[in-house]
């Protein structure tokens, strides 16, 4: 009986914070709904205005609905999501809009990688090129922020503010020896020299080819970094490197010494500098609108065909999977609706995967290979297009990727966990089992190691589903299988390094591979789609998981710890045989 009021109290409990929760969320919607009645969007944005940008949200692929942002629920109220999709579209937008005179850049924190980076860079220079001006000023710039930064005409600083130049570094964690006081041993079949994904679980500190590919894909990386700046800072490479080495820029006054920087300003001398040059009124509001909140203008129906661009962003998983992975079936069956779709006229695959579920791979590679004997389909990698987000790439017409993508790691690897040290030693706890043949229990049983025939049943496996990888590439890129395998081995490379051993066809960001899906479709006359189609707010709300409403909250306040717990659940679930970067990648 005290059972069962306990679980009528826990029930009863439940039901009320979701009320509580749906009535705070419905309360917000309504009172936006009511703030927007009379005004419209075009009156949101002031005749004589500047574009006000600071990137310190997250930025996914591409923008979703979250009916939690912007709401006044307790804890929740300050989620602020823009996709990597909408701030292109709306800089573009600002270029030919004629109520922006000037983008004002105030970056800090940039919460994206450095493709994506690369991407939101090209459409400001791009924006320059209308005569408009583009002025930053921050009092602290971390290297991402300056990288952005530096494309302005002129970049400000605050007197006692900061500005990070101290070259790239990537770190990775090491688990094994935690691992071993927990008795917990992670066995390991993988196939590449450079397969490293599983080295965390095995060492303590990188292999020396590990150690190798990453020196080799950071540098690759810095030198684009370093050749962008110095094209819009006039300062040469070597002198750029030069002051990074050495750490000489330790104060504003550094930054403006090197010319870094063009000025030390106060936050109000900033704003009143850009009012006098807006011709606004001293003692009013700087006229602005924030990227976040700026809408571009309705544009005209196309009359030509559709092109579809499909957005594959996450870890490649077996079945549906969630709205942040790939899942092998939703994907298969996406491909196979724009496939049969006679609007669609071509494919854009946006992929931006650090791979997963080998299985899932090849179910989706395959239907790239039979959309592309349909129509044109043509890959465009984002941040990291590596293993398994590789291989579903390998089959298209034409492959672009940003100069600093993380793609190839063409390799294979299975991890399956002894946990005998810590059920029996640690816990006490002790599996006993009966079975009818030799391999009844195989992969079925975690207190046990591998038997030598079992590892060796595993490791044929691996080797089997690397030789159909290897394969699927060297049809897709038209080489040999040896020449694919040379450049496999699970080794990452940058875009850049990719296009030159022709992994690669060209360096460029989504909208280049946009163009050439037209130019193969052979059309002047477009009109571009983003699938999987999203959801409205009110909907989303409705058919919203549970993974899905933690993911929204998981945004507010613990936004930072977010990778770590998302590496974590990874590994759990990272079941069967895998095609994976190796670890997580975070370039500072």
């Amino acid at each position: 009986m005290r059972s069962f009021f306990k679980y009528v109290l826990a029930t009863i409990t439940g039901i009320g914070i979701v009320v509580v929760i749906l009535f705070a969320i419905l309360v917000g919607m309504i009172t936006s709904a009511i703030n927007q009645v009379g005004s419209s969007k075009e009156s949101a944005v002031p005749s004589n205005a500047v574009l006000y940008v600071t990137l310190d949200y997250n930025i996914p692929e591409r923008s979703s609905p979250n009916p939690l942002e912007g709401l006044n629920v307790p804890g929740y109220g300050e989620m602020k999501t823009l996709g990597l999709n909408d701030i292109l579209s709306r800089i573009a937008a600002a270029k030919a809009d004629s109520r922006i005179k000037g983008i004002y850049l105030n970056p800090r924190q940039v919460n994206v990688g450095m493709a994506s980076l690369k991407q939101i860079r090209d459409a400001l220079l791009d924006f320059k090129e209308s005569g408009k001006f583009v002025v930053a000023y921050s009092d602290m710039y971390t290297q991402k922020a300056y990288y952005v930064a530096s494309v302005a005409d002129s970049v400000f600083i605050h007197p006692e503010g900061a500005l990070e130049f101290k070259g790239l570094s990537a770190s990775v964690t090491f688990l094994k020896e935690a691992l071993d006081k927990l008795g917990v041993e992670m066995q390991v079949v993988k196939v590449g020299t450079y397969k490293s994904a599983v080295e965390p679980f095995l060492l303590n500190e990188m292999s020396p080819a590990n150690r190798e590919q990453m020196s080799s894909y950071l540098e690759s990386m810095y030198e684009g970094i370093l050749s962008d700046i110095a094209g819009t800072r006039n300062i040469a490479s070597d002198t750029l490197r030069y002051v990074a080495d050495n750490y000489l820029i330790r104060s504003a006054e550094d930054a403006v010494h090197r010319k870094f920087a063009d000025g030390i300003r106060y936050k109000d001398e900033m704003l009143t500098s850009l009012r006098k040059r807006l011709g606004a009124e001293e003692r009013r509001e700087l006229p602005a609108v924030s990227l976040l909140d700026y809408t571009e203008a309705n544009s005209a129906e196309s009359s030509g065909g559709r092109i579809a661009v499909l957005y594959a962003a996450g870890d490649i998983v077996d079945g549906e999977g969630a709205e942040n992975t790939i899942g092998g079936d939703r994907f298969s069956r996406e491909l196979r609706r724009l496939r049969r779709d006679d609007r669609v006229k071509a494919v854009v695959l946006r992929v931006n995967s650090p791979g997963g579920s080998a299985l899932a791979s090849d179910i989706i590679a395959r239907e790239v290979e039979l959309t592309k004997k349909v129509k044109p389909i043509v890959v465009s990698m984002g941040d990291y297009a590596a293993s398994g987000g590789y291989y579903i790439a390998a089959l298209a017409d034409s492959i672009f990727a940003e100069r600093e993508t993380l793609t190839g790691s063409i390799g294979v690897f299975g991890l399956i966990p002894n946990l005998q040290g810590l059920l029996n030693n640690k816990l006490g706890i002790h599996i006993d089992e009966v079975k009818t043949g030799r391999f009844s229990d195989l992969l079925g049983s975690p207190d046990r190691p591998l038997t030598a025939e079992e590892r060796a049943i595993i490791q044929m496996e691996v080797e089997r589903v690397y030789k159909t990888f290897v394969g699927k590439v060297a049809k897709g890129r038209g080489m040999t299988a040896a020449r694919v395998d040379s450049l496999g081995q699970g080794r990452v490379w940058t875009g850049s390094q990719a296009q030159a051993y022709g992994l690669v066809d060209e360096i460029g960001g989504l909208q280049r591979a946009i163009q050439s899906a037209a130019s193969k479709a052979k059309l002047s006359n477009y009109k571009v789609v983003s699938y999987p189609s999203v959801k409205d707010p009110f909907s989303s709300l409705l058919g919203a998981s549970k993974e899905k409403i933690k993911m929204w909250m998981f945004d507010d306040g613990l936004a930072e710890y977010r990778s770590y717990i998302e590496q974590l659940r990874t590994v759990v679930r990272s079941s069967g045989i895998q095609t994976r970067l190796p670890y997580t990648v975070e370039i500072r």
